[in-house]
């Protein structure tokens, strides 16, 4: 079968998709050989690989509702509309609300990479789980740092905004790290032509400390439908599996409605049905 891996790239509470992909992938015993996580998607790809079934859905559909989860309460108290120090500590570690198995997560002898893009330079950060601690959870933050909605994630001394910036849709690094054949995990219909007007926008707040980040966010739309393109060029080869929704249902990147949620969830545990014939 060769090589196979997965890429979810994200995409804040729409990623309830993705953790219904890989809820199924769990249910029917698929394992993935590689594995890159971007933004959310590095979250739905930990608990993946700790084999801990139906935790991802619980932080879109049930956490997220909670002031302390995202609010502009926490502008006031942290600095970021997403709380992700509740997200990833309060919440994740040991002998809290729902704990990530760390053991279990690191034990799993998939490679894992989860992006970040260094917000000095704009140049994407390759994290594997050599990089996380018990408890330090810094890295899932770093990814899925969006610039204005949170201040950037330090590690190292190195402040990180979300890795969308860096590298959107990274087909390219999959397949010089030697995969096959690569499932790539949507949360928008893959015909979305990705407008660039809030990125600019968002850009423009972040440009006068960050430039350099600046400069990758105001082009993410461009690398994104670059990617998409790539993508559909390498699935008619047989090479690329996309599973991305038909619809939305209504759920944008923080958008709070359980009742969508659990729709776009129920899409993903549907749509994922078609990897068993690309394997």
């Amino acid at each position: 079968m060769g090589k196979i891996g997965v890429i979810d790239v994200g995409g804040g509470l729409r990623g309830i998709y993705a953790a219904g992909v890989f809820d199924w992938c769990m249910d029917n015993g698929v394992q993935f050989d590689y594995g890159i996580g971007i933004s959310a998607g590095s979250a739905n790809l930990a608990s993946y690989l700790s084999g801990q079934r139906g935790r991802n859905y619980l932080f879109y559909e049930e956490y997220s509702m909670r002031k302390e989860y995202m609010g502009a309460g926490n502008m006031l108290h942290g600095g970021s509309f997403l709380n992700l120090q509740y997200i990833y500590g309060t919440l994740s570690n040991r002998e809290c609300e729902n704990p990530l198995d760390f053991e279990r997560m690191t034990a799993n002898p998939m490679e894992w990479y989860m992006i970040a893009t260094d917000a000095t330079t704009g140049k994407p950060k390759y994290f594997t789980r050599g990089d996380m601690r018990q408890d330090d959870y810094r890295v899932l933050m770093a990814s899925c740092c969006i610039p204005v909605a949170c201040k950037p994630i330090e590690i190292g001394g190195v402040p990180y905004y979300d890795g969308a910036l860096g590298d959107t849709i990274p087909l390219q690094k999959a397949f010089a790290d030697g995969c096959d054949k690569v499932v790539l995990i949507l949360t928008k219909p893959v015909g979305t032509i990705r407008a660039d007007g809030t990125d600019r926008k968002l850009a423009r707040v972040i440009h006068r400390k960050y430039p350099h980040a600046a400069e990758q966010l105001a082009l993410r739309a461009q690398h994104y439908n670059e990617g998409i393109a790539l993508a559909q060029k390498l699935a008619a080869e047989g090479k690329v599996l996309i599973i991305a929704p038909d619809d939305t249902c209504g759920v944008k990147t923080l958008t709070r409605d359980q009742k969508a949620l659990k729709k776009l969830y129920s899409k993903g545990m549907k749509d994922a049905e078609r990897i068993r014939d690309f394997l």
